[in-house]
């Protein structure tokens, strides 16, 4: 095998893996195991849930805003023992994909996503957000790890109840 083909081999690779974790990353997120959701992030990892109006002009307000896995394990506990609201079904769609590879060893990628929520109450469903995450991956003991989730949604409105991850 040559040297063009081993890169495109290691790209594709390396895509097939970063859709797997995003496979993965929605499906605790639509189960709502928020406690195995926290181990998709390095310790220093960052999250942050922001509009595109605040992104696109730097401004660094968002809906949720964590730095560090200790702080995004509090969300996550808080979420879990503190909120309260009616029974729902969630459902993350991620598609559209792209990967490149950091000459430091990290990987940039970036996705579009989709939440929608069924409430058991109501029959019909209803999307939450539409945007795209920009992400950042590192290799923790061999597993890749998120260094930074921006996630910039689209949406002028959210709903009042929106606390989840996305």
């Amino acid at each position: 095998m040559n040297t063009a083909s081993d890169a495109r081999l290691e790209a594709l690779l390396l895509h097939a893996e970063i859709d797997a974790f995003n496979t993965d990353y929605a499906e605790k997120l639509d189960r709502q195991d928020l406690l195995a959701w926290v181990e998709c992030f390095a310790e220093d990892g960052f999250y942050v849930v922001i509009s595109r109006e605040n992104f696109e002009r730097n401004q660094p307000v968002g809906l949720i805003y964590c730095e560090g896995r200790g702080m995004i394990a509090d969300r996550a506990f808080a979420l879990l023992k503190t909120a309260m609201f009616g029974p729902r079904y969630l459902r993350h769609m991620i598609s559209n994909l792209s990967v490149a590879s950091q000459p430091d060893g990290s990987v940039q990628a970036r996705a579009n996503f989709m939440v929608i929520e069924v409430l058991t109450d109501r029959p019909e469903p209803r999307v939450l957000q539409v945007g795209e995450y920009r992400d950042v991956f590192v290799r923790v003991d061999r597993a890749l790890k998120l260094k930074e989730r921006r996630c910039i949604y689209d949406n002028l409105l959210i709903p009042t109840a929106l606390c989840i991850p996305v």
